[in-house]
This record gives structure tokens, C-alpha cells and sequence, in this order.
């Protein structure tokens, strides 16, 4: 199959595509012929070393796709082939940036009627880390607060949906050319990052969402009332001491499963989130893909078509 490989962690220089080995289905298995898979943040965080230097290299990238069963392992009962799925790739081996992937079947699930094969793949990383954030471990109320950083990104599109589903009142960052497209996700105040000082122009605030981490962090306490919470996933802590000690601080792991990605379908299907995919890549040009993601200012999400329909 034709894949592409990572070679080294000199980011976009160690991109190559190569003809491999198809993936063998474990048991707990299913095979997968990929249609669609995003380029997330973390992919382009890896080609520079990222969550280390071990892997064994060559190493094909990508954590999350759609597409649809070709093989079932020996002990799966839940999925057949001719399935159509979408779901996350297991992180020790991933490689949904290729012709096929074998998948877990517990992070798989069916793909939600009506989506397209590029929504389906735009959404399970991007959709379980705002779940993750702001239910799992953020316990957003119905009547709080949030502010949500990086409002147009592909974690932060569907948590500003996603908490406004939850009937809280909604605030974001975003820069100049996304603060309509914010808006019209549901965000009550936008807040231009590139000309407002958001430690200033929003308070009381329960919950900050950080998806940028560092300084971002530091200056979330100034938004928040006394006993509110941060919570943040893979972003870069911050160097000040916390300036406050009555704000929780916490990481939110993303957990991936089939009953989570189910809830997913459920939240596509009453509407109460879409996807929003702002750049379709032909395989074939999965570099510039790369480079659109590593440029820090991708509306929603980045997807790669491997033959999608819809």
C-alpha cells in the first residue's frame, strides 16, 4: 500500500511517501480501507520530535480517519467487512495516513448517517479532546461561564458547539478573519486575540478551555472567578508560578472508545455539533497538507482524501 512515512524529526523534510506492507488485523482488529483522515496538530508535533525519538523509523503518521471494514480479526463480533467507520488508530501503532490501517475495534465505531466521508474523518480526535475537555473532566454546567482559546481551531470549533449544547454562555478566542465564523458556532463573545488583551475584556468566567497553553495559561486566571478551573490537553505548560491558588488546574485525558464515539454520532445526528473542514488535500499532496496545519492558522479542521465520497 502507499503510505506516508516519517524518516527522521526534521519536520516537513522527513515526510516521504513509500510503498509498504499492508497492516495484518490483530484480533481485537478490524482493517480498514481509509477514505479520509485528518492532519492533527499532534502529527506535526511528532515530525519534530514530539512525545519522543523511539519509534522505530520508517513510522506512518496519523491517528484518526474514516473509511470502511475490509478484514475483521479473529475476535471481533461488532463490525463486519463492508462496515463504514471512522474512529482513532492505537497510538503505539497509528498510521491512518496510508491506503489502510488496522484499528482497534474498541476506538472504532460507525460512521453517523448523512456525514460525508471528510466530516467523518475530521471528527473523532478533534471531537473526544473537546468532550474530553469540557465534560469528562471540565464538568461545564448548564449556566456557567467558559472560555474556550483557539475558538476556530479543530478542537476548539466543536468545544464552542459543544458547551453551547450544554447551555453554558460562551466566550472564545480567535484572530481577525474567524471571529464571524466563531460567532456563528454559537459563541456569545469573540474576542480578537491579535487586538484585545483577553485577560481584560472577559471575568467571571467558571471554566477556561486552554488549547495554547504558556503565557495563554497565565493570563487565564485574570477571567476567572474565585474557585474557577483550567483545563487544558497537550499544550505547553506554562514557566510563571500560578498567580492564584484557589484555581484548579487540571489535564484532560482523551480517552478513545467506541461508546464516546457513539455519543459523538448521537451529538451529529440532534445537530448539536458539526464538523467544519476548511481544506480537503489530495493524498498525494499530504505535505502541503502538513504545511497547512504547521502554520498555526487552520480554520477547523485539515483532511486528506483517499478516495472519499460525499
Amino acid at each position: 500500500m502507499k503510505a506516508l512515512t516519517l524518516n527522521g524529526y526534521d519536520g516537513l523534510a522527513s515526510l516521504r511517501f513509500a510503498e509498504v506492507a499492508a497492516p495484518e488485523p490483530g484480533r481485537g482488529d478490524v482493517l480498514v480501507q481509509v477514505r479520509a483522515a485528518s492532519v492533527n496538530p499532534v502529527d506535526c508535533k511528532i515530525t519534530r520530535g514530539y512525545a519522543g525519538t523511539a519509534r522505530p523509523l520508517p513510522h506512518v503518521l496519523g491517528c484518526d480517519c474514516s473509511g470502511v471494514v475490509v478484514r475483521v480479526g479473529g475476535a471481533v463480533t461488532t463490525f463486519e467487512p463492508g462496515d463504514e467507520v471512522y474512529g482513532v488508530a492505537d497510538a503505539a501503532r497509528w498510521g491512518t495516513h496510508a491506503e489502510f490501517v488496522a484499528m482497534p475495534a474498541a476506538t472504532t465505531a460507525r460512521t453517523p448517517a448523512g456525514l460525508s466521508d471528510t466530516e467523518a474523518g475530521s471528527l473523532p480526535i478533534a471531537a473526544l479532546s473537546a468532550y474530553a475537555g469540557l465534560v469528562t473532566t471540565g464538568k461545564l454546567a448548564r449556566g456557567e461561564r467558559v472560555l474556550i482559546h483557539a475558538g476556530a481551531g479543530g478542537v476548539g470549533s466543536i468545544a464552542v458547539q459543544l458547551a453551547k449544547w450544554l447551555g453554558a454562555t460562551v466566550a472564545a478566542t480567535a484572530g481577525t478573519g474567524n471571529l464571524e465564523f466563531v460567532r456563528a458556532l454559537g459563541a456569545d463573545v469573540v474576542i480578537d486575540y491579535t487586538r484585545t488583551d483577553f485577560s481584560t475584556a472577559i471575568k467571571d468566567c467558571d471554566l477556561v478551555f486552554d488549547l495554547i497553553g504558556g503565557d495563554v495559561r497565565y493570563k487565564s486566571f485574570a477571567v476567572l472567578k474565585p474557585g474557577g478551573r483550567i483545563v487544558h490537553i497537550s499544550v505547553p505548560p506554562m514557566t510563571q508560578q500560578p498567580p492564584r491558588s484557589d484555581v484548579q488546574v487540571t489535564a484532560a485525558p482523551v480517552k478513545y472508545d467506541t461508546e464516546l464515539l457513539d455519543r459523538i454520532s448521537e451529538l451529529v445526528r440532534s445537530q448539536a455539533i458539526r464538523s467544519t473542514v476548511s481544506a480537503v488535500y489530495p493524498f498525494a499532496d499530504a505535505p502541503k497538507a502538513y504545511e497547512h496545519v504547521m502554520s498555526g492558522h487552520a480554520r477547523g479542521k485539515v483532511v486528506l482524501d483517499l478516495g472519499a465520497r460525499g
